[in-house]
């Protein structure tokens, strides 16, 4: 009581708790200063206003020329003209593209890494590998997805099937003599595939390859003459006539297809399949940053010539949202966990 009530207490006292008051105002302010210190931001280029003051670096688990890299390069291209900075991909491709992912996910959360990665190392391959060495929804911080691609069954056009009815005949009749190429385990290609095999009761042999490039040329030597490809890996050969398109593992005609019967009018219901690519920063990366890049995510996508781009590529345009991304991506990884266990394959 006597600390609060001065005024009754001798006056060496009330020096005394003058003294102790003054101490404390000062360790107050110290407070207050540390605690400003450590929630300023680390360094001027982690501003939101003045990001991005620099090229941004933007990871792609896959090789440069495959489906996901021709679409990522086109809405990059876009969100370049918004951002008045470039936009660097850098291809590494491997492990089902798990390395790249895995190398954007420990990078600097400073919004100068980014990611666009897929299906697969965001989803199917928690289930494909015991160890990825990051973790999709803990060390990734989702931007936004932008893009749906469904597999399209396609053929070396000098084999005799040339329906999606005709090729499951032919497939039963040549029991794992069929090989099917992918850019990897655990790619939409490769699930794609294998959920084929599951729905028809067919066995077919898996040749997965690092770039879709090395997988062209045995497609046309008949090598390795069946494919549940992405459109952008397989549209030259399908113009060129060495590829014939027998469905599309989707719920409607593609529009860059439409002539293409779904697998359900080709006599396969239920067969649905698609890669979906979003973008991605490492975790902890500042709100403000993911934010602007979804802006300009969404104005890019808005824009006519970059749809129209896209459904060239075999892409249909789609925008989720950061939040939306995280639920889907943890939906997609439940789904196709049940799939790949009901499949049987084992995690490598």
């Amino acid at each position: 009581m006597a600390w609060f009530g001065c005024s009754k207490i001798k006056n060496g006292t009330a020096r005394h708790t003058d003294g102790l008051r003054a101490v404390r105002r000062a360790l107050l302010s110290l407070c207050v200063a540390a605690i400003l210190a450590t929630v300023a931001p680390p360094s001027a280029e982690a501003q939101p206003a003045d990001y991005p003051s620099r090229p941004i670096q933007v990871y792609v688990p896959f090789a440069g020329g495959s489906a996901s890299d021709v679409i990522t390069r086109i809405l990059l291209n876009r969100m370049a003209t918004s951002f008045g900075q470039s936009f660097v991909v850098d291809n590494r491709p491997g492990a089902g593209g798990n390395i790249g992912t895995a190398a954007a996910a420990h990078a600097a959360p400073d919004g100068y890494t980014l990611l666009m990665s897929t299906s697969g190392p965001l989803a199917a391959n928690k289930s494909l590998f015991r160890d990825l060495g990051y973790d999709p929804l803990r060390d990734l911080a989702p931007i936004c997805l932008f893009a749906v691609l469904p597999n399209v069954v396609v053929i070396n056009s000098k084999l005799p099937p040339k329906s999606l009815r005709e090729l499951m005949d032919y497939a039963k009749a040549h029991p794992k003599e069929l090989n099917y190429g992918t850019v990897g385990v655990g790619s939409s290609q490769h699930l794609a595939g294998a959920h084929f095999e599951q729905l028809t009761g067919t066995e077919l042999t898996h040749v997965p390859y690092r770039n879709i490039s090395n997988y062209t040329p045995d497609f046309i030597s008949g090598q390795v003459p069946l494919g549940f490809q992405l459109l952008p890996n397989v549209i030259g050969l399908i113009r060129n006539g060495d590829a014939r398109a027998l469905a599309v593992a989707s719920s409607k005609r593609m529009t860059a297809l439409p002539a293409i019967p779904t697998a359900a009018e080709a006599g396969l219901p239920d067969y649905e399949s698609s890669a979906w690519l979003a973008l991605l920063a490492p975790a902890n990366t500042n709100k403000a940053v993911i934010d602007k890049l979804y802006a300009a995510v969404v104005e890019a996508m808005n824009d006519p010539k970059v749809r129209t781009l896209l459904v060239e590529q075999g892409a249909e345009p789609l925008v989720l949202g950061p939040e939306e991304l995280r639920n889907f991506m943890a939906s997609e990884s439940a789904k196709w966990a049940a799939i790949i266990r009901k499949i049987g394959i084992e995690p490598m």
